[in-house]
């Protein structure tokens, strides 16, 4: 995943770019009773490779992308084969908005309103257990706001 606008990122293509990264940060996180292992995309580079290049992904597993600064932070999908839902999350965790991704499409996805958090998980996690706009994502980065 790269960010398209808002913190103004680019796809990243830089040397060894078309492997995946699978050795990022994990932080618990939960909506509910359903516990994720997200890795955390926190550094430009990291946030720009994000998910792309990932040919599976397990159901509990996910990324958070953490931002310096609150934006309309846009999404979209090129060199990823995983469909994808993105969960735009205020400072609180609070979910703003969700928006199913499929894969290897240009096509921006957007945030409603600026936030900092960007939580993307298999296509479908959040459907299937009822999660919505509102709802509350727990976890460290969001204890102190």
């Amino acid at each position: 995943m790269a960010a398209l606008v808002g913190a103004g990122h680019l796809a990243w293509a830089g040397p060894g770019a078309s492997l995946p990264q699978l050795d990022l940060p994990r932080m618990p996180l939960s909506v509910g009773m359903h516990q994720i292992d997200a890795q955390v995309a926190q550094t430009p580079q990291q946030r720009q490779i994000g998910l792309m290049y990932r040919s599976s992904m397990p159901q509990h597993e996910g990324m958070l992308f953490i931002f310096e600064h609150a934006g309309v932070q846009c999404f979209w999908m090129k060199h990823t084969p995983l469909p994808l839902t993105a969960a735009f999350l205020a400072d609180d965790g609070r979910i703003v908005n969700l928006a199913d991704m499929q894969p290897h499409s240009e096509q921006s996805h957007c945030s409603v309103q600026p936030v900092r958090y960007v939580l993307e998980m298999n296509q479908s996690w959040f459907s299937k257990r009822g999660i919505r706009p509102g709802q509350h994502v727990s976890g460290a980065p969001f204890r102190s706001r």
